[in-house]
């Protein structure tokens, strides 16, 4: 125990300029608002943990939102004894999850200017904060 295997001089240290670039996020395409006008944003992968450290997501949602991220929305969708409470907490958890993932433009600011986004848009950038790039395969079908 506490040994290093020696690694091969192909894997590097990551140097903080690299991290600096990833910590800002990266310019994904998502689906159009209308057909022929692409909607590009950037976005970063927020924590679910640090979300729920810092309160963002209420304690009463904690398992359902649990369910939603490791299960994914299909799980969800398909309970049938979720009452209406639940689904527009669930709701809520998206949109916490739309505020912490936009880095440009700002949720706030496209809130603000009246734009609201469709509910694929939504689960696109719920499915790209939870698995990044490859995850957002099935919505380029």
């Amino acid at each position: 125990m506490g040994e290093f295997q020696n690694v091969s001089n192909e894997n590097k240290v990551t140097s903080i300029e690299e991290l600096k670039k990833v910590a800002f996020g990266e310019v994904v395409e998502l689906p159009s608002f209308v057909q022929g006008v692409p909607f590009y944003a950037r976005l970063k992968r927020p924590s679910m943990l640090a979300m729920t450290k810092s309160g963002r997501i209420p304690n009463e949602l904690l398992v359902e939102a649990n369910k939603l991220f490791v299960n994914g929305t299909a799980s969800v969708a398909t309970q049938n004894q979720m009452d209406s409470e639940m689904m527009k907490g669930l709701f809520d958890v998206l949109d916490i999850i739309c505020e912490d993932s936009f880095v440009e433009p700002k949720y706030k600011e496209l809130k603000e200017n009246g734009i609201q986004l469709t509910d694929e848009q939504q689960l696109f950038v719920f499915s790209y904060a939870q698995r990044g790039v490859d995850a957002l395969k099935s919505f380029r079908k």
